[in-house]
């Protein structure tokens, strides 16, 4: 019975590697994971006046975000450093549970906490960490790691060292031989972070998260990297969540771009849209801060329409306690007296279908 699983595996994913285009053309339209109003709030510890009071406070890290991930597309998450968007993932990951909202694959709603069903659900949603050598066993080699990973879902077979060697061949380190008993601490970022991908497809998922997978790595080797997700995408039809705090990156390898502040969403479309006409003033100050000596006025050196810096400067708020309304009305540039207390709700930009944006700006009932 083992054999014919064994058998059944191999030819799912030999099918899904050989499939045609035209075969393939319906693929990237299958939603294979999706959240709705997801939600997540971090206790706070109580101290002092919080003892006597009773209060409650805690981190509102992600609120009621929205997103859907496709076979054989890849969606960027962008954002600043403590905007959610790796909180997102291990949502997603189940690696959190949920305080709120939805979780569904393949349609089903799924809420695991361990055991089998946690692994089950390991085998369509693999992640990848930011940190390759943090995330890789330092006193265990790479042998170790990939063959616990084909072992744990039922992929080993009979022969696992060439089930290895198939692994380390899809992720381009070649020849196998060289890399199969180094420890990580043997490998380079790039390597390391290529082992930790080949571990991911070891379970044969059909859903990747990529916790900024490439903000570790040399610059030098960066396209690499991106470039073998995307190849892995095209071959085998994953669905990928592509989280990234560079948005230029997102648009080259992304399809479609979500953009995150302090929590929530404000922005979202197909990657060329977003970067390329950006809506909310959050995601105009992600592409304006992109050192770009063409913007640059010669007689100024600075760049035309630059933000005021009181308006565009400044930290994320504290997710303790965010601000009323639109949570990046402080910053913004273009904020009005109705931010200040009203959350705006999703509003569609005209300029391209799917395009949209979290801002009162768009409110066609109102001007500004």
């Amino acid at each position: 019975m083992a054999e014919e699983n064994t058998v059944a595996t191999e030819q799912a994913v030999a099918d899904r590697e050989a499939a045609p285009a035209t075969a393939g053309a319906a693929a990237p339209d299958d939603v294979v994971l999706e959240a709705s109003g997801l939600t997540k709030h971090f206790a706070v510890r109580k101290r002092g006046r919080d003892l006597l009071t009773g209060t409650k406070r805690s981190v509102r890290a992600v609120d009621d975000v929205d997103l859907v991930l496709r076979r054989g597309r890849v969606t960027a998450l962008v954002g600043e450093s403590g905007s959610g968007k790796s909180t997102v993932a291990r949502l997603l990951a189940q690696l959190y549970p949920r305080t709120g909202g939805d979780i569904r694959l393949h349609g089903k709603s799924v809420t695991v906490k361990g055991g089998k069903a946690f692994r089950a659900y390991c085998r369509q949603v693999q992640m990848i960490f930011q940190d390759p050598f943090a995330s890789l066993n330092p006193v265990h080699t790479v042998r170790y790691h990939l063959t616990r990973a084909l072992k744990i879902h039922d992929r080993a077979g009979e022969d696992v060292e060439q089930a290895l060697h198939d692994l380390l061949t899809r992720v381009q380190l070649t020849p196998p031989e060289r890399y199969v008993d180094k420890f990580p601490h043997e490998l380079s970022g790039g390597q390391r972070q290529r082992v930790a991908i080949a571990r991911a497809l070891g379970a044969d998922p059909e859903a990747l998260l990529a916790d900024e997978p490439v903000s570790m790595l040399d610059v030098s080797i960066r396209l690499g990297v991106l470039n073998l997700l995307r190849d892995l995408k095209e071959r085998l039809h994953l669905a990928i969540l592509y989280i990234t705090h560079d948005i230029a990156s997102a648009r080259y390898f992304a399809d479609d771009t979500l953009v995150m502040y302090a929590g929530r969403m404000v922005e979202g479309g197909d990657s060329e849209t977003v970067t390329q006409s950006p809506a909310h003033p959050y995601t105009r100050l992600l592409i304006e801060s992109a050192p770009d000596p063409d913007r640059l006025d010669p007689g100024t050196g600075k760049e035309p329409g630059e933000v005021p810096e009181e308006k565009g400067a400044g930290e994320p708020p504290s997710l303790i306690a965010p601000p009323s309304g639109c949570r990046f009305h402080p910053r913004c540039p273009a904020a009005m007296q109705r931010c200040e207390t009203d959350l705006p709700p999703r509003f569609e930009v005209d300029d391209s279908p799917g395009h949209w944006a979290a801002c009162w700006l768009y409110d066609s009932a109102v001007t500004p």
